[in-house]
């Protein structure tokens, strides 16, 4: 099970800290991916992270102003946002994946999906 937590209302130019934690299952061998949905909108990919050796990658609206970051021992991912802008306003979600086939960037590539938390940004 994956469970987000970091959401929150904030104003544009304030950070935040995402966390995804799994419980029960160990994700450490997995790939990590951050997604997001706005209203009205498909749910696209924001970062990712290979657990196993730390690789990171992430889409180019948040690149450059966004760090995802592991802590294995407390079998948490972590997604850091700076400087956000109303376009940042989603759910965000937390999924993974042991297979590393399909692309990062799908959301079909991952089998696993947390519930989501909510980021609202305020201009």
């Amino acid at each position: 099970q994956l469970v987000e937590s970091g959401g929150g209302l904030v104003q544009a130019g304030d950070s935040l800290r995402l966390s995804c934690t799994s419980s029960g299952h160990t994700f450490n061998n997995y790939r990590m991916g951050w997604f997001r949905q706005a209203p009205g909108k498909d749910r696209e990919f924001v970062a990712g992270i290979n657990m196993r050796d730390g690789n990171d990658y992430y889409a180019d609206s948040v690149k450059g102003r966004s760090t995802i970051s592991r802590d294995l021992s407390k079998k948490t991912n972590f997604l850091q946002v700076n400087s956000l802008k109303p376009e940042d306003t989603a759910e965000y979600f937390c999924a993974a994946d042991n297979v590393f086939i399909g692309d990062d960037r799908y959301t079909n590539s991952y089998p696993y999906w947390g519930q989501g938390t909510l980021v609202t940004v305020s201009s």
